[in-house]
């Protein structure tokens, strides 16, 4: 007689959750694996929502990865519009609205993350938007289209770009945030700057050091304004953009340990402090791999190679997921920004030392039709001149596979030097003579010099 497959539960159908889903099957194909979500849909992407409200992307249907009946062909077990209430990792089981408890082997928590409470009077009128839902966007797209005058609230990740996307619709578009420049929490001010330049060209009006107060009704139960420090700005439609908050409620209700972020704690396999309790992408907390700090919230392939990594264990297999050197980037504006680990901002609250270098180039042969500039900075630490981060901003060309490179040779403790003697491909519709990374990391080594000339 065969041994009973075993039975991985999965909570949240994110791209944390099917990766996890997928790991599992992959490791042991017999396996019974079922997903619960609270949504109607899984495994689309929230981050091409904005695209889709600023046209770039047609339709949302897009944004689906696959249909449902893949899911099922895979042999996965997909229970849509339904809630897991509780975790109980003694008798391993969980609660399911309208199933009652069911039995688990393994269990991966993927649950995703909410946007903070903005915590102000007025949170419960309509026309507040929480970018996240897709099934919802397309009911506020319509909304979009009868708008005249929006705001948007917070320039982190997905405020950069849903004030583009509005903009793009010529919607009257103010942004505001309490830090003096876009994505404070990430990015330097000299990388943010072409992007303002950019968004003022388009029309936004932007209000920095600027605090939200509270949301204004117009007597029906509508918005009608959003009060500020700087005063009231009159909306018909306010995208919140508060910053990620984990969504750690079962796990921490079920005794799982929880970290200074607000994520749960894992290990290089993505496991839990609980018995046979995995978990990842935005409910779980990642090392930073150079400073060690904790880090919550990061990108959707973040969250799918955790969940691949948790869905791989949970089935048996081995599979390992090291701390991060965060490569990102962004369109934001008519310019596309992005970096990895740090930059100077961050470096300098940190208190960790650096030496810079900085260059602006270009993208191609200065004379090929369609060259787009680049600046490029990187951080080294004084003394072995080791990478530690970096920061872009350009045309669009090449950011993000530098992001990835410039990551990587973080990872593996690249220097200055090495990245100054480095060879880069020069075709003049392509690349250029000078690689920019090149300049910059040459320019770091002349900046370390000066440095040991004037201690002397």
């Amino acid at each position: 007689m065969s041994p009973a497959a075993r039975r991985t539960v999965i909570i949240g159908g994110g791209a944390a959750g099917l990766g996890a889903a997928g790991g599992v099957k992959a490791a042991d194909p017999s396996a019974e694996v079922t997903v619960y979500t609270e949504f109607e849909d899984v495994a689309y992407s929230p981050c091409g929502i904005p695209y889709v409200h600023g046209g770039e992307i047609p339709d949302f249907e897009r944004l689906f990865l696959a249909g449902k009946q893949a899911y099922v062909d895979a042999g996965i077990d997909v229970h849509y519009e339904t809630r897991v209430a509780a975790v109980d990792p003694k008798a391993q089981t969980v609660s399911v609205d309208g199933e009652g408890e069911v039995r688990y082997d393994q269990l991966v928590i993927a649950t995703g993350w909410d946007y903070a409470d903005p915590g102000v009077p007025g949170g419960d009128l309509a026309g507040l938007y929480y970018v996240k839902n897709i099934r919802a966007a397309m009911e506020w797209d319509k909304v979009i289209g009868e708008t005249k005058r929006a705001v948007v609230v917070e320039a982190g990740p997905l405020g950069l770009e849903m004030v583009t996307a509005l903009a793009h619709r010529d919607i009257e578009t103010h942004l505001i945030d309490p830090n003096p420049y876009p994505l404070a929490m990430m990015a330097d001010p000299d990388i943010m700057a072409p992007v303002e330049d950019s968004w003022r060209e388009l029309g936004v009006h932007l209000h920095f050091n600027t605090t939200l107060q509270e949301f204004l009704g117009d007597g029906s139960g509508a918005v009608r304004a959003v009060g500020t420090s700087d005063g009231e700005i009159p909306a018909d439609l306010v995208v919140i953009a508060t910053h990620k908050t984990p969504r750690n409620d079962l796990a921490r209700a079920a005794g799982i340990r929880i970290g200074s972020t607000g994520g749960i704690i894992v290990d290089e396999r993505m496991k839990t402090s609980a018995p046979n309790i995995w978990a990842a992408g935005d409910a779980a907390e990642i090392p930073h791999g150079l400073t060690r700090t904790p880090l919550q919230g990061l990108t959707g392939s973040h969250a799918y190679a955790q969940g691949k990594t948790a869905g791989t264990n949970a089935g048996g297999g081995t599979r390992a997921y090291r701390a991060v050197f965060v490569p990102w980037g962004t369109p934001a504006g008519k310019w596309v920004i992005g970096g990895a680990s740090f930059g100077e901002a961050t470096a300098t609250a940190l208190g960790i030392p650096y030496v810079l270098g900085v260059a602006e180039g270009i993208s191609r042969a200065r004379y090929y039709p369609g060259v787009q500039k680049i600046k490029v900075k990187l951080l080294a630490e004084p003394g072995a001149l080791r990478l530690i981060g970096a920061q872009m901003v350009g045309g669009g060309e090449g950011i993000k596979e530098r992001a990835d490179f410039l990551a990587q040779a973080i990872r593996f403790g690249m220097t200055f030097d090495d990245l100054s003697t480095m060879e880069n491909v020069y075709s003049p519709a392509i690349g250029a003579l000078n690689e920019p990374i090149v300049v910059a990391a040459t320019n770091g080594l002349a900046e370390a010099a000066r440095r040991n000339r004037e201690k002397g």
